[in-house]
């Protein structure tokens, strides 16, 4: 049993890994900065793969009342706006996904890092700010929900339907719809390939995370996430450019 725990959690950690890095390579090299169209893509195939999942007989979805439905909208709400602010972050900030998590580990640290920032980007620690609030508000409200009908998994698959029905209506008014076909890298394979990759990357992440929650007990579950956010925070760094100065490294190594 042991074991099989370990290698839950480190599929877990796996899949954390490759998904944010990937998002990353998208988001702040590639300098797809449209994030209606990339987070309704990802969500497309999170809910494609999940309803092909649930016919294959591989995850159990529930036929739930509507008025369960009504009742978990206002938690799917706060899902888009946590996964379009972060997308919008991860595009600003070069070092984005380290402040983040250094912001989850140690609120107080995470508040002096803009002010030791040398590419700092108001804009992009307002995202910043505005993904935080959204997770802790979906949190609150996704307990608040128990206890309910709506399994992990029918949650999420609301989420998805959710999220690709409002992002690709917001997709023009934002002006990601048509601005995206100036993005130089539209017809390069690795556009193609990291956008098929984040989207495939983040259903497994999604069953995994809820996998470890469901046999896993809250505390082992926690030390298993934050051992994702240090190692992908870590990696983040070695892996892609940024300008890191004494002080800021001395603010993130308190959190970390």
């Amino acid at each position: 049993m042991n074991v099989r725990r370990s290698l839950l959690g480190l599929t877990f950690c796996t899949c954390y890994l490759a998904s944010h890095l990937t998002n990353k390579y998208v988001l702040s090299v590639l300098k797809f900065t449209y994030p209606t169209l990339f987070q309704g893509w990802q969500t497309f195939i999170g809910g494609l793969l999940l309803h092909m999942s649930w016919k294959l007989g591989w995850v159990e979805l529930h036929s739930s009342p509507r008025s369960d439905v009504l009742i978990w909208l206002p938690a799917s709400a706060l899902f888009v706006g946590i996964i379009y602010a972060g997308s919008k972050a991860l595009s600003r900030l070069k070092t984005s996904l380290s402040k983040i998590c250094s912001a989850l580990f140690l609120l107080a640290a995470a508040g002096c890092l803009p002010f030791q920032d040398s590419q700092f980007d108001p804009d992009g620690y307002f995202w910043a700010l505005i993904h935080i609030f959204c997770v802790g508000s979906y949190k609150i409200l996704r307990k608040s929900r128990k206890p309910t009908v709506l399994s992990d998994i029918d949650q999420q698959y609301l989420n998805y339907i959710f999220s690709m029905v409002l992002l690709a209506f917001a997709s023009h008014p934002t002006g990601d719809l048509f601005g995206a076909l100036d993005f130089p890298f539209l017809y390069f394979y690795r556009f193609h390939g990291s956008c098929c990759a984040s989207g495939v990357l983040g259903f497994f992440l999604m069953l995994s995370t809820v996998r470890l929650r469901s046999i896993l007990a809250p505390g082992q579950c926690a030390a298993w996430i934050l051992c994702a956010k240090v190692v992908t925070a870590g990696l983040s760094m070695l892996l892609f450019d940024m300008a890191l100065t004494k002080a800021t490294v001395g603010w993130c190594q308190p959190a970390g």
